[in-house]
This record gives C-alpha cells, structure tokens and sequence, in this order.
C-alpha cells in the first residue's frame, strides 16, 4: 500500500538555498536509490521554508523503510547533514482524493 507523506521544513535564515543544494545532492537520491517516490519539491523564499512530498510502496512498511533510509550508511556520511539546516519542521501522512 503506497504511503504519501507531507514534510514542512523551517530552515535557518539565509541558508535556504544551501539547504536545497545539499537535499538535492544527498537527499533526494539516497531516498530515490532506496525506493521512495519524490513526489515535488518547493522552497518558499519569503517564509525560510521548503516543502515536499514523499512516497513510498514498496516491500516494507513505511516505518521500516524509512528507519532503513536513515539507519543507512550513505545517509549518516552526508556533509553537511541537511538537518543541520532545518530549525522546524512538521510531517503529515497525507491521502489523495
């Protein structure tokens, strides 16, 4: 069953960008190469924020597939860690209709 979760980044003023070089270059692949869907992306410029939606259906559950994605390797060998950049953050399991 495909899982769609919501993430709502607040991102330290002025770091934006660095923020979107380093999800794009880390992020986005690590969570692509271990099955997840992006589903989009947007930074809000005038709110320090950036927002996306990621998918996943694959053998696992969502829990166990996303403790795998962060558990891993590649994920913790990340430099700079784009948590680092994140000061809040809100993530919604979301359904279409």
């Amino acid at each position: 069953m495909k899982t769609t979760q919501l993430r709502d980044y607040t991102i330290k003023p002025g770091q934006l960008d660095a923020f979107v070089a380093a999800w794009t270059r880390g992020v986005r692949p690590l969570r692509e190469k271990k099955g997840f869907v992006i589903e989009g992306a947007w930074k809000i410029p005038s709110e320090e924020r950036f927002v996306w939606v990621v998918a996943y259906d694959g053998p696992e559950d969502w829990e166990a597939a996303n403790h795998a994605y962060y558990d891993s390797p590649e994920r913790k060998a990340m430099d700079p860690d784009p948590a680092s950049f994140i000061v809040a953050q809100r993530t919604v399991f979301i359904d279409s209709v």
